[in-house]
């Protein structure tokens, strides 16, 4: 029988070989795949979203354990669709026109996952009405922007005025976050959440989900 504390303790160090290995015993044991994902890669991905936000570890082992969680959850899959799964919640996820960077991005995508939500990573350099199809689509209940530089962080203001303009404005939260935005830009430009790192997005995310 696989320990699912053993699991989640080789997941926070990036095994990923390993962790698959484990997650499958635990399938085969007769663990339910859903009980796997909350105790062991969820439970292991929040220690490591608390560790990031306190300086403990860094991006490298962020990455390295979101990609032993991928490999954990490939095997999960097919089960936790069999078996009916739902996400918590449902992301809509980019980073604004004009603007290339992707590691922030990339770090909330890890985060967010990493608390259950499905998200649609729509990439770099989106559109304002890319995010509102992709919200629309989905049926998403948060819309997440990054930004890096101050020149395409105005992008924002655009995405909430198109929310607006398509009557999506009061089903969906839009947080937003990079390093030259603040709680006064957000407050100016009349988006919902700001966060000044992934993990907390993740917890504030959670709040507007759960």
């Amino acid at each position: 029988m696989a320990d699912l504390e053993q699991i989640s303790e080789l997941m926070q160090k990036g095994k990923a070989k390993e962790v698959k290995e484990l997650c499958q015993e635990a399938v085969d044991g007769g663990v339910a795949a859903q009980t796997i994902l909350d105790d062991a890669l969820l439970a292991a991905m929040n220690i490591v979203g608390v560790k990031f936000k306190n300086n403990q570890v860094f991006v490298p082992e962020v990455l390295i354990a979101a990609r032993a969680m991928n490999a954990g959850l490939e095997v999960l899959k097919p089960h936790l669709e069999a078996g009916g799964a739902e996400a918590k919640g449902k992301a809509v996820l980019g980073t604004v026109k004009g603007d290339l960077h992707d590691i922030g991005k990339n770090l909330v995508k890890i985060m967010l996952e990493g608390k259950g939500l499905e998200v649609i990573d729509l990439g770099t350099d989106v559109a304002p009405e890319k995010y509102i199809e992709a919200a629309k689509e989905n049926g998403a209940n948060i819309i997440a922007l990054s930004a890096l530089l101050t020149t395409t962080m105005t992008q924002m203001e655009n995405v909430v005025k198109a929310a607006e303009d398509a009557g999506i404005r009061d089903d969906v939260t839009i947080m937003i976050g990079g390093a030259p935005v603040t709680q006064s830009f957000c407050d100016s430009i009349g988006a919902d959440i700001y966060t000044p790192d992934a993990a907390t997005a993740a917890e504030k995310a959670m709040e507007v989900c759960g």
